[in-house]
């Protein structure tokens, strides 16, 4: 049985991670750590509010003397580290939060871990510490160069990216020079349930359904390779089980599309939602989907952001022959469930669209 500490549990991965966990391990523990910022909904896990496995904790990464009295008293032996800022827009308007959040935020966590797990007298020899990252750190590729391998030197050119770089040498740093036990892994784009409207997909879902813009930066032709969230946690997962520690892996989804081409694919998909189910032109009667004219007449060309990285693509070789991940979902699957989700659960992102999901730990 673990014990698990998952910081930023309430953000997007981290919510699908715990349910991921809680379906397949239910006898685990799970403490799950979130400071609650915009981006953190406490009401994601508020069905485990009664599992008496289950603990929620509103705090800061930062809070060390926090995360330390979490690893003893609940004896855990396990840290799945989620918790970051990680929209690269708000990275270039305020990056001073991103390098709060994601590199002293980290350091918090790694000297806690230290010293619980290394320098008090009861060493826990069997501890492991998961640090979650991103293809971002590897910079960009051109629309031929070979997808990012675990070795590519790192060139982020963006706040946030820097900021994950810099976590992911602490983390490095504490294996090499203490022995803490670690692994890395660095994703491509996620995407699923629960992800904040800020992002791409979701941000393109809603405002279909809504009728408003569909903004698509430059020309719309940057590269992504895009992996359903429940994929990552599958990988995590055997990371967990049976990953090597010191050892970082890259983890895929096998997906590379250019952003435009995911808009349009994410247009005809619910063109067809639309037209296979009537009950949907009632409920969001200010569509286009809903009044015959294609969603893709909201796509609208903005201006590119500054240092638009051009393509990432990430080379998953190595997870694949040492621990036998293979992601289960297609885009068009995953984004079919992704649809889904939003069109099914209106009431959980009009509470973010009105702010009235800013939830604080006593309303769990």
């Amino acid at each position: 049985m673990k014990k698990l500490l998952v910081t930023g549990a309430a953000g997007f991965i981290g919510t699908n991670f715990v349910n991921y966990w809680r379906e397949r391990k239910p006898k685990d523990i799970i403490v799950a750590l979130d400071s609650l910022t915009y981006a953190g909904n406490a009401i994601n896990l508020g069905h485990l509010r009664h599992d008496p496995t289950f603990a929620f904790i509103e705090g800061d990464i930062r809070d060390q003397q926090l995360v330390t009295d979490l690893l003893n008293n609940y004896q855990i032996d396990t840290i799945v580290h989620f918790a970051a800022e990680s929209h690269v827009d708000r990275s270039i308007t305020g990056p001073d939060t991103f390098l709060e959040t994601n590199i002293t935020g980290t350091h918090s966590l790694l000297k806690a871990a230290k010293k619980v797990w290394l320098d008090s007298n009861d060493r826990l020899g069997h501890h492991h510490f998961h640090h979650v990252s991103t293809d971002e750190v590897y910079g960009s590729l051109t629309d031929d160069g070979a997808p990012f391998c675990e070795t590519t030197p790192y060139a982020p050119n963006s706040p946030y990216a820097a900021s994950k770089a810099a976590s992911d040498h602490l983390v490095r740093a504490y294996n090499q020079t203490f022995g803490l036990k670690t692994t890395t892994s660095n994703c491509s784009n996620n995407y699923g349930p629960f992800q904040f409207p800020e992002k791409l997909l979701p941000l393109c879902i809603l405002n279909i359904l809504l009728g408003k813009s569909i903004p698509v930066y430059g020309d719309g032709q940057q590269i992504r390779d895009w992996l359903f969230v429940d994929d990552h946690n599958t990988a995590i997962d055997l990371v967990l089980s049976s990953g090597r520690h010191s050892e970082t892996y890259n983890v895929g989804g096998n997906n590379e599309m250019r952003n435009l081409d995911v808009v349009k694919l994410l247009c005809s998909l619910l063109d067809s939602q639309f037209d296979s189910d009537e009950t949907l032109k009632q409920r969001y009667p200010h569509s286009p989907c809903a009044q015959n004219n294609g969603a893709a007449s909201l796509i609208s060309f903005v201006q590119d952001r500054p240092g638009h990285d051009v393509r990432y693509a990430v080379d998953a070789s190595k997870i694949k022959s040492t621990l036998k991940f293979v992601p289960s979902e297609t885009f068009a699957t995953g984004l079919k469930k992704t649809i889904d989700w939003y069109i099914n659960n209106r009431s959980w992102w009009e509470n973010i669209k009105n702010g009235s999901y800013r939830k604080k730990r006593s309303d769990m």
